[in-house]
């Protein structure tokens, strides 16, 4: 039997009847060996891409046998530049600090509404990742504009770039260093990760509320659109990249959660926070693996998102348009 308790933290709270999850015939299992086998085989595939596509080569600006761009790369302007020349890395930096601020504060109220246990929940883990993403970003763009700021006073010809077709003169421009990557990564984790939470919630249990006649609050419903409405606001106006094989960082962003939450779950008896990770259920392994490969739709959302951008951009602005193409 489970009942419901304080929706703050979006979901429900079987108090009554939960396994004993310190228990070890709980983990010493059919079900939890087939589900650790769907986490193994995504951490390999994650590692794979990681260790393919990522590398030295991305930092020192080298390219391909045929001449082209290793895919990892990324240069320095592209974290805090608009994708349109037309468009003042300022504009940028405004939405990102307003955007940040609009998040966090949610995210406080959020923590004084229902307490830290909201982070049991996989919506609260990447609602807090896309406001460090706004963080970061808005630091990257101080940085952009004092930069752009420097070198239009100073008439430094290093410091400007031209756009030839989507493609710059990668002779005038800096390799990005960690943070303009690990901002890269947090960006393409945050995309499908915002994808997955916010149709999980509007197609699965946004409905079943409803069905249950049961009351969600200001804050669950915001936690559920702002987080979308900015991230998308954010990629018309930037001019990141969305490489496909950073699908390996969603992977590692959900394993790490669920690996959280079995290791708590291990140590102390507490409710899941979402009924599919319930291990005790003989459904468990075909929930893990559908959950796996629900990760693949939602970062082709947004991959399609993107590719949307270029044509429309590219098409509307062709000579102000200046990101790679996809």
């Amino acid at each position: 039997m489970s009942l419901l308790k304080g929706m703050g933290s979006n979901s429900w709270h079987p108090v009554m009847g939960e396994a004993d999850t310190t228990n070890s015939s709980y983990w010493f299992n059919w079900r939890v060996f087939v589900c650790a086998i769907w986490i193994i085989v995504s951490l390999v595939f994650s590692y794979l891409l990681i260790s393919k596509y990522e590398g030295p080569r991305r930092r020192n600006g080298e390219n391909d046998e045929n001449g082209k761009e290793v895919p990892g790369m990324l240069y320095e302007d592209e974290t805090w530049m608009p994708c349109l020349k037309g468009i003042h890395p300022a504009w940028l930096l405004g939405f990102r600090l307003f955007a940040f601020f609009v998040l966090l504060i949610l995210l406080i109220l959020n923590v004084i509404a229902d307490g830290t246990n909201i982070f049991y929940y996989y919506t609260q883990w990447t609602f807090a990742l896309i406001t460090i993403y706004f963080g970061l970003g808005s630091l990257l763009s101080i940085y952009g504009c004092n930069y752009q700021h420097h070198a239009q006073n100073v008439g430094d010809p290093e410091c400007a770039h031209e756009s030839i077709g989507g493609k710059f003169d990668n002779g005038r421009r800096k390799i990005a260093g960690f943070w303009a990557y690990f901002f890269q990564m947090i960006f393409q984790m945050s995309a499908g990760a915002v994808v997955l939470t916010d149709c999980v919630f509007w197609f699965i249990i946004f409905p079943f509320l409803e069905i249950k006649q049961y009351n969600i609050n200001f804050i669950v419903i915001n936690m559920h659109t702002m987080n979308a409405v900015f991230l998308l606001g954010d990629t018309a106006l930037n001019c990141l990249r969305f490489q496909w094989f950073r699908i390996s960082y969603f992977f590692l962003w959900t394993i790490f959660y669920v690996i959280f939450q079995w290791v708590v779950h291990a140590s102390f008896t507490l409710w899941w926070p979402y009924p599919f990770l319930d291990l005790s259920s003989p459904f468990a392994p075909l929930w893990y693996l559908s959950m796996a490969l629900m990760h693949i739709p939602c970062y082709v959302v947004f991959v399609l998102i993107m590719k949307l951008k270029y044509f429309l951009l590219s098409k509307w602005f062709p000579t102000s348009y200046q990101c790679v193409k996809y």
